[in-house]
């Protein structure tokens, strides 16, 4: 397996055969509408640490090539598949199309909500997450097998985009890959 630390994967180009060695999770990670650059390149340097399969890019969101993109990823753009789309429903219809038993869940706060570790994850899976200050729009929301959140116990009601998937990534690894 290919390891890189931070100074090689700025100065290293992946390609096809070497992306194929790299072994994958059954996860997909769809952002809805996230504006921040820096949000965005730090998603494809966590998807590249669960080994998620694809990063899908859609509506608002920018993609590489971004030098802020870039700076914050280390690079790991060039390590995962990914793929942008104006429409964000029509990316969900396409994976549950691609991917049989898919479970696409939203990070969100809302009523439909659960508690993020009281969640019955299962791969192959989908995280949805949206706007740093709208969330993920409410046709998503229709559209998702679950939605759950990160309790929050201070005045601040939610936490950073990238670091609320972070969570919910790992706390699905745990019940899922690692339970194995």
């Amino acid at each position: 397996m290919v390891k890189l630390n931070a100074k090689q994967l700025r100065s290293h180009q992946s390609s096809a055969v070497s992306r194929q060695k790299i072994a994958k999770n059954e996860i997909y990670i769809i952002l809805d509408n996230v504006l921040d650059t820096y949000n965005v390149g730090s998603i494809f340097r966590l998807a590249d640490g669960v080994g998620a399969k694809k990063v899908y890019l859609c509506g608002s969101t920018s993609t590489p090539p971004n030098p802020r993109i870039k700076k914050a990823s280390i690079n790991t753009t060039e390590w995962v598949e990914w793929s942008y789309s104006e429409n964000v429903v029509g990316v969900i219809r396409e994976i549950r199309e691609k991917v049989p038993k898919i479970q696409i869940v939203a990070v969100e706060q809302s009523e439909k909500s659960v508690p993020y570790n009281k969640f019955d994850y299962n791969l192959p899976l989908a995280l949805v997450v949206g706007h740093e200050t709208y969330g993920v729009s409410k046709e998503v929301l229709e559209m998702v097998d679950g939605v759950v959140e990160i309790p929050m116990f201070g005045v601040n009601i939610s936490l950073n985009v990238m670091v609320s998937l972070a969570i919910v990534l790992y706390k699905a690894l745990e019940k899922t890959v690692c339970a194995d």
